[in-house]
């Protein structure tokens, strides 16, 4: 069933109904330990059966996580246009997160069709007026508030894939206010997080994460988050090695420094991406002696030291709140595109061993607290 009505109209009906039933709708607990470790899912969840959905989020629970980051897709729930609202996938995934007490990390980004600028060659293409993200903002903090632990606006907007045609840090800023303005109209007290930057080098389809949250910074965008998001994906590397090497990792620090330099030093970090692939084009590595030539991936017992070392490392730094690791399930093991191969577990199911090294060790430091 589609809805053609306003995000006013569906909060009235609700409260009505509400109070007529007598019908109360919690919040959604906090997760009662910082960090915060979870499970990010991409763009998933939503286009999966029940059976497919319920063990994905099991898995979740059985690795002792508390959180789930999910794509709230713009162009999912308002692909006809501005006036109608398509909401049953996500509230099937969110009802399915909370009955198991999971909160949720929404990644709200990209624009449906008919907001994009004319021409656009992706579905992540951002809208051609920064400001028609603020009603679908709103609309989703109405209908979700109670539910989200915290609000990510968009995903990756340093990159063209993701902010295309061309990277613009000043147009991202002024979706970033106007997202967070929507959303604080709703929910005052919501923690708004600026869209986990990616790890690369500034070239012609791409800016630097500390380059880019610098331009965003000197623009007004850092009064509307109370967090910064990060993807230090290190592989081939364990996060420890990166660190060492002035490799992603370390680029957190760089992240702190420009923060710092615009007054914002304690402002947080939220890596909502993190994980290694084990399967791609190239040569595995397997962790011993120098990276080789041709490297696109790791050995699946390389992946499980990289897991349990970024939990360790996570830990071990109070300026991350939190961590989620992408992803659960392989979208096609064996392919020769690494992003195919991130899983946790193989397309069939089966675990690799990264599964439970990673139980292992968010037990293990849940026991130590």
């Amino acid at each position: 069933m589609r809805l053609v009505v306003t995000g006013g109209v569906v909060a009235a009906l609700a409260g009505l109904i509400a109070g007529v039933l007598g019908l109360v709708f919690p919040r959604t607990a906090v997760p009662a330990t910082v960090p915060y470790f979870g499970m990010a899912y991409g763009n998933t969840l939503a286009g999966m059966s029940d059976a497919d959905l319920r063990r994905a989020l099991d898995d979740a629970v059985d690795l002792g996580m508390s959180t789930v980051r999910m794509d709230l897709g713009w162009n999912d729930v308002q692909p006809d246009g501005p006036g109608s609202f398509t909401w049953e996938a996500t509230d099937r995934v969110v009802d399915a997160a909370r009955r198991r007490g999971l909160a949720l990390i929404m990644v709200v980004a990209y624009a449906p069709r008919w907001a994009q600028a004319p021409g656009c060659p992706y579905v992540t293409c951002p809208p051609a007026d920064p400001t028609a993200i603020g009603p679908f903002a709103r609309e989703a903090a109405q209908r979700y508030a109670d539910r989200v632990l915290a609000w990510e606006i968009w995903n990756e907007p340093n990159v063209a894939g993701f902010w295309g045609p061309q990277v613009d840090p000043a147009a991202y800023t002024e979706l970033l206010r106007t997202a967070s303005h929507a959303i604080r109209t709703v929910d005052p007290d919501a923690t708004v997080v600026l869209g986990g930057l990616a790890s690369v080098q500034d070239t012609a389809t791409s800016v630097s994460a500390p380059a880019f949250l610098d331009e965003v910074a000197a623009a007004g965008g850092l009064t509307a988050v109370t967090g910064i998001g990060f993807h230090p994906y290190t592989f081939p590397l364990l996060p420890r090695q990166s660190a060492a090497a002035d490799g992603s990792w370390a680029e957190i620090d760089d992240l702190r420094a420009v923060l710092s330099r615009h007054g914002f030093p304690g402002l947080p970090v939220w890596l909502t991406e993190y994980g290694a692939p084990t399967g791609g084009a190239g040569r595995a590595y397997g962790g011993r002696g120098p990276v080789p030539p041709g490297t696109t991936h790791v050995t699946e017992e390389q992946q499980a030291r990289i897991a349990a070392d970024a939990v360790d490392l996570v830990r071990a730094d109070p300026g991350i709140v939190a961590m989620a690791w992408y992803s659960d399930r392989d979208l096609d093991t064996g392919s020769p595109s690494d992003l195919d191969n991130f899983g946790l577990r193989r397309t069939d199911g089966t675990a690799k061993p990264a599964y439970e090294r990673l139980r292992e060790a968010l037990v293990a430091g849940r026991t130590a607290g």
